[in-house]
């Protein structure tokens, strides 16, 4: 057996040789330099670096050499190919940038001239709170109720046990319809609130159990300011049935500012209070969704938002009045019910950190918008 080739000479071997090493450097260094583009650089990078190019040519010729011939061929091949390597990374980076330069230029938008396009619209928040709030007792078995907003005074004021020389008939704070002579009335007026509504529904069902929830418009005399408006939203509930008690109005409340305002932590409290239409009567108040009471007696936590008394009122309820069930043909003997209402505004101005009711009612939609198209 014969022993190694130690006499064979790897200049032999063309490819090998290094003026062809160097020719092919050469060429390859020419074509990454004369690249205008970053498609052009891919195409000479292809050339000369993939499988079929002289340097990959050359690399594999290697392997055939004997082993004290490898090392030279090897260093010689590699310095070629780590040579081209670093000219094409920094071709690149040089074609890169004069891509973005150009691109900044050639495609710059001038943001102050005309377009075209329709901005986005968004519904009033108080709509979308409104139909929230409907979504929650919906899901709790009630319905939800509507009636006109020209309403009579019977329906207004006297089935409600508002009498006539209650102070909320005056003209001071209710709007009253004109009759069709000068200086006479028609006996209507813009509804100061939903409960007309409940008297309908009542009159309608005559039988209960009756549910229902009762969203609208309502019209008083005040004066357009941060925290009032003549024209406003309210949402009342009423519940008449076999056994209703005022632990079953607490429990509803609760379940609503939950609902409304997030946190098993929410709850509601009553406070003893007067309304012609409800015996007992009671404010009620939800705990600050902010500080969730905390701050009581806090001074290192305070909260804006409830001024660190721990609740936020809302509005008032109460058990329905004997009187006002008779005035509906419903007996009070064997019936009892509950019913509240509050103003939709203020929940708004507690839920979104609204500071002007003005913002409601000026159809700017700058301030509509950021609430989006919520459905």
């Amino acid at each position: 057996m014969s022993g190694p080739n130690t006499s064979y000479d790897p200049v032999e071997v063309e490819a090998l040789k290094p003026e062809e090493i160097e020719r092919a450097l050469a060429d390859a260094l020419a074509a990454v330099a004369a690249a205008t583009d970053l498609d052009a650089l891919r195409e000479a990078k292809a050339a000369h670096t993939g499988p079929s190019s002289p340097l990959a040519l050359a690399n594999r010729e290697i392997g055939a050499l004997p082993p004290q011939a490898r090392a030279e061929a090897g260093r010689r091949v590699g310095q070629a190919r780590g040579e081209l390597g670093r000219a094409l990374a920094v071709r690149q980076t040089e074609l890169e940038a004069e891509r973005d330069e150009r691109v900044l230029v050639e495609e710059a938008v001038d943001v102050t001239l005309p377009y075209d396009r329709v901005p986005a619209g968004a519904r009033h928040p108080i709509t979308t709170l409104s139909e929230r709030i409907e979504d929650v007792f919906v899901a709790m078995g009630y319905e939800v109720a509507e009636g006109p907003e020209v309403e009579a005074e019977w329906f207004n004021f006297d089935a409600l046990n508002i009498g006539p020389d209650h102070p909320a008939r005056a003209e001071s704070d209710t709007f009253y319809v004109a009759g069709a002579e000068e200086g006479t009335a028609s006996g209507a007026v813009l509804r100061t609130h939903t409960s007309p509504v409940q008297i309908r529904s009542m009159l309608e069902h005559r039988e209960p159990p009756i549910y229902v929830i009762c969203p609208g418009r309502v019209y008083r005399t005040d004066e357009v300011d941060a925290t009032h408006s003549p024209v406003f939203h309210q949402v009342e509930c009423l519940a008449v049935d076999e056994g209703l008690t005022m632990a079953d109005l607490k429990g509803t409340l609760d379940h609503m500012v939950r609902s409304l305002f997030g946190g098993e932590g929410m709850r509601t409290r009553l406070r003893p209070d007067y309304f012609p239409f409800t015996e007992p009567s009671a404010e009620m108040d939800m705990v600050c969704y902010v500080c969730r009471g905390e701050s009581v007696g806090n001074p290192d936590r305070p909260c804006r938002t409830c001024s660190s008394e721990g609740w936020i009122e809302l509005g008032g309820c109460g058990v329905v009045n004997p009187r006002v069930l008779l005035a509906c043909g419903i007996d009070p003997e064997r019936y009892s019910g509950f019913a509240f209402g509050f103003g939709i505004e203020r929940m708004l101005m507690f839920r979104n950190n609204v500071q002007d009711m003005r913002d409601m009612i000026e159809a700017d939609v700058r301030f509509t918008r950021p609430f989006g198209t919520e459905v």
